[in-house]
């Protein structure tokens, strides 16, 4: 792993939800998409305490356990939308000042104040965004961006604080926006797919790459 800590990174906002009603291709679902910052939060090894996981099958879990989103890529969508995103707008988490130089990867550790995060997966947009965001549009410009943040599994569980130091760790390998892409590849490359399972990727997404594999 290689180290990118000279440049100083820092924890904007921590975020997490009870959960809320929301209206989602017209029926009613249970969601914990909109976020509530908080000053600290204790982050264990399924998240950050106090914070709903509604959907089971796509989200949460030992292998995307925190989701963590970037204060330079809401600069980037408050330039697209014209307007403003607070922290949490996104349903991560954590946000950081920025990720880092250089891509981010499969595999990239994080130490967030006592809290040590792996890279695992990039977030797949859902319809739950796009409810949430009032824009039923929204999933193909969030796919389209390539800006999705990344889920990550606890190594460390420990206490974030909103303004604690961030230190970064680049893995070698397979980069976060080529495991994207590949998630919505229709008939993906072998050595492509072998080169992602090689990378500790989330059981998720490990699931239907394998798969891909087993069908030839």
């Amino acid at each position: 792993m290689s180290d990118l800590n000279t440049t100083p990174r820092h924890l904007v906002s921590i975020n997490r939800s009870a959960g809320h009603d929301l209206s989602v291709g017209g029926r009613i679902i249970h969601t914990g998409i909109a976020k509530t910052p908080v000053q600290e939060a204790e982050v264990g090894q399924l998240g950050l305490a106090g914070d709903l996981v509604a959907n089971v099958k796509h989200h949460g879990g030992p292998d995307q356990a925190v989701y963590l989103y970037s204060a330079a890529d809401y600069a980037w969508w408050a330039r697209q939308l014209n307007r403003e995103l607070k922290p949490g707008s996104f349903g991560e988490n954590l946000t950081l000042s920025d990720f880092g130089p250089g891509p981010v990867h499969i595999g990239d550790r994080y130490q967030v104040g006592s809290v040590l995060l792996e890279v695992t997966a990039p977030r797949i947009p859902c319809s739950t965004l796009a409810a949430h965001m009032d824009d039923p549009e929204f999933i193909a410009r969030f796919r389209a961006a390539e800006r999705p943040g990344f889920y990550a599994r606890v190594l460390e569980p420990g206490m974030a604080c909103v303004g604690d130091v961030v230190h970064v760790s680049r893995a070698d390998g397979f980069s976060l926006i080529e495991a994207y892409r590949l998630w919505y590849t229709p008939e993906p490359d072998a050595d492509l797919v072998r080169q992602a399972l090689a990378a500790p990727v989330a059981t998720r997404m490990r699931a239907r790459w394998e798969k891909w594999l087993a069908q030839g």
